[in-house]
């Protein structure tokens, strides 16, 4: 069994980064080869590509949008996005760690980061969705806060996109 390197949160670098980035591209093929392994006989291979492309780089761009990277030693290993969902709600997509630096608690790093930019960028809501096959996911969103709009008893695999909202700090909801 491999040990993972404890995680130093002063070795690691926040980068607020352009979709079309080289730095972001490393994590964006992995991510596709990781959809289509989970989900090429649910949903078909080549739906990982058509899903990563399905909304314009623009969108995650500031303002209203964001593409953060984070970086250790120079390396992007953990990243996430978000874009508006509308006036309040900013949508988090992307949220991925290498899968060479999993179970340090990058995904938490990112998600601390993410909602720190996105309450800064006036944001006062989280809306997310993860897959049915993404338990990992699941369990994070749960621990960290995050609403489930489903039935977390329910089969996942029944309910095929597992949505979450969250709250941010802020001024009351309008």
């Amino acid at each position: 069994m491999e040990t993972k390197t404890p995680l130093d949160h002063a070795a690691l670098t926040v980068l607020n980064l352009p979709m079309h980035d080289p730095r972001v591209r490393p994590l964006l093929d992995e991510l596709a080869v990781e959809y289509d392994s989970r989900y090429g006989d649910l949903f078909g291979r080549g739906a990982a590509a058509e899903e990563l492309n399905r909304y314009p780089a623009a969108e995650f761009a500031g303002p209203g949008g964001a593409l953060l990277m984070i970086q250790e030693n120079g390396e992007s290993i953990a990243g996430g996005a978000f874009r508006r969902y509308d006036a309040d709600t900013a949508e988090f997509k992307r949220i991925w760690t290498h899968s060479r630096h999993r179970r340090r608690g990058l995904a938490r790093v990112v998600l601390t980061e993410l909602e720190r930019l996105a309450a800064l960028r006036g944001y006062r809501r989280i809306y997310l969705t993860t897959g049915p096959r993404q338990p990992e996911a699941k369990h994070l969103y749960l621990a960290t806060g995050y609403e489930p709009q489903f039935d977390v008893h329910a089969d996942p695999e029944t309910i095929k996109s597992l949505a979450f909202t969250k709250n941010l700090p802020g001024p009351p909801l309008s």
